[in-house]
This record gives C-alpha cells, sequence and structure tokens, in this order.
C-alpha cells in the first residue's frame, strides 16, 4: 500500500493506493472525506477521471475535485 499527499485549497490529507496484481485492479481510499473506490486496470484515464471528478462534487469544491482526479489518475497509472 502506498500513501501519497494531496495538498488542495481546502487541505492536506492521505490517499491510500492499494495495488491488486491477481485481480488487476486498485483501490483507493481517502477517510477525510470518507470515500473510496476501485479503479480496474482496464478502465481508460478519461473516464476515471470524469468518474473521480464526479464523486468528489459532493464533498469538495469544482477546482479541487478536478485538481484531485487528475492526482489519481497520475499515482494510479504510474504504479
Amino acid at each position: 500500500m502506498k500513501i501519497r499527499k494531496a495538498n488542495l485549497q481546502v487541505d492536506t490529507f492521505s490517499v491510500y493506493i492499494h495495488e491488486n496484481k491477481k485481480e488487476e485492479q486498485t483501490l483507493i481510499a481517502i477517510p477525510f472525506i470518507k470515500w473510496s473506490t476501485i479503479i480496474p486496470y482496464e478502465e481508460d484515464n478519461i473516464a476515471l477521471k470524469k468518474r473521480l471528478e464526479g464523486e468528489f462534487q459532493s464533498a469538495l469544491e469544482s477546482e479541487d475535485a478536478t485538481h484531485l482526479s487528475l492526482k489519481i489518475v497520475q499515482w494510479v497509472r504510474e504504479m
């Protein structure tokens, strides 16, 4: 499991990333906003960014939601 720091306008918080190679998916959890999701390997970057941004809209401001979704896509793809 990797732990990354997300620096947003609102606050800085931890993002937990666990890659499950056997099931070809990655688990992302952000306890600060009580959110988690599973990202399958085959999900493309554009669809993933849109999905994450939509899920963050209720918990974060629009600019932070976009910024965080881009960071998560980058972190997941570099693993």
